[in-house]
């Protein structure tokens, strides 16, 4: 079955080649701070965490958001979903992958995760997200692999799948929960400390999901790879619109909350984000770049005369993502450190070596994507035909 993976044109040996690339360039860099270590990076006593485990958030959301195709499949019986179904389940597999990379590359000296397992606690949320994060990478591993030999055997899959994909329903909400209870446990952090974060959290999570498949379906239709059908594409549509609509419901909430109370610590962390503060603003074009894009996602949505456009779509979609990426892979990490508990205003920006690492496990993710996705359609072709 994964000999699939090996036959390809030209264009798809292109891709593999140029995503083989930035992958090395990206371990090179990090094998580079292993040596001299994270002094490398642009991270501070003050601002210990970064870019890395901001993109390490977004991706166990991205993770969790196989649910909104898996869980209107199997609970619901919806068959518009049922050739996209097992590609977002293999979507969700991988970017929880590549969120626990992002967690390797933060810490330094990988060798402390094995202090994680060597000594386990019930009261540290670390060892229980290592546990949710690597189980739901197994359990849609197995019933991925195990959906395409049986397709390709031209038999049903096993009766225990579906328990399988039941049992995944809730862990795909709880690796998210329990990032967020990471987060908003700190009570010197105004910025996370909110009973919100856990359903922001997921509500973002759902919208960049919903967004990315129907980004993926629209270009595999392109292509002339796939096509999964326009009623399943316009079902992703319609959750991330609602998905989107709660986010924006959520921070909303937040901002009022904040800025009626006038805490200065609370409404410190939305000002330096937003507009700057004591003349440090370099996350408030981004910030306000997200804002904008969740807006005219909405508008496109919403707005029957865009809505219709067909063309507009892929933007709509493309919007929502980037708005979520830019809050919580960026945004949601610096702003909770920044200003600091003694009401510092630390810069902290990535820099190159950051961002290259950051490249190098993106581009890997793709590279996942598209081989596991290329043996995936082929076995479908091959069980069809």
């Amino acid at each position: 079955m994964f000999e699939k993976a090996l036959a390809g044109g030209r264009r798809y040996w292109l891709w593999v080649g140029f995503l083989l690339a930035v992958s090395f360039l990206g371990l090179f860099d990090w094998v580079r701070e292993q040596q001299i270590g994270l002094g490398v990076t642009a991270l501070t006593r003050d601002v210990p965490w970064g870019l890395y485990i901001g993109q390490f958030v977004f991706f166990v959301g991205l993770g969790a958001s196989a649910l909104v195709v898996v869980l209107p499949y199997y609970l619901h019986n919806w068959k518009a979903f049922a050739k996209i179904t097992l590609l977002g389940e293999i979507l969700g597999m991988v970017s929880v992958f590549m969120a626990m990379l992002f967690i390797f590359v933060s810490m330094g000296r990988p060798m402390r995760l094995i202090n994680v397992l060597w000594y386990p606690h019930p009261n540290s949320l670390i060892f229980w997200d290592i546990n949710v994060l690597s189980g739901y990478v197994l359990l849609n591993a197995i019933v991925t692999t195990t959906i395409l030999w049986s397709e390709r055997q031209g038999i049903a899959p096993p009766r225990w799948t579906r328990f399988l994909v039941m049992l995944s329903l809730p862990w795909a909400v709880s690796i998210h929960t329990v990032t967020a209870f990471i987060l908003c446990g700190l009570v010197a952090r105004p910025y996370w400390l909110t009973p919100l974060m856990a359903p922001r959290f997921l509500a973002s999570a759902f919208t960049s999901g919903a967004a990315l498949l129907a980004l993926l379906a629209l270009l595999m239709r392109r292509l002339g790879v796939f096509d999964v059908g326009e009623e399943a594409i316009q079902k992703l549509r319609t959750i991330a619109t609602y998905c989107l609509l709660t986010h924006v419901f959520f921070d909303l909430n937040e901002i009022f909350t904040v800025f009626y109370s006038r805490i200065p610590e609370h409404v410190a962390h939305i000002d330096y984000l937003f507009a700057g503060l004591d003349g440090n603003d370099l996350y408030a074009p981004w910030m306000q770049l997200s804002a904008l894009f969740a807006l005219a996602a909405l508008a496109i949505f919403l707005i029957p005369a865009l809505r219709n456009r067909s063309s507009l779509l892929p933007w709509a979609c493309a919007f929502a993502f980037f708005s979520m990426l830019i809050e919580k892979g960026l945004g949601l990490m610096v702003g909770g450190f920044v200003p600091t508990a003694f009401g510092v205003t630390a810069a902290y920006a990535p820099n190159l070596s950051e961002w290259t690492v950051v490249a190098g496990i993106w581009a890997f993710g793709a590279l996942l994507i598209t081989v596991l996705y290329k043996i995936a359609l082929a076995v479908r072709a091959e069980a069809e035909s």
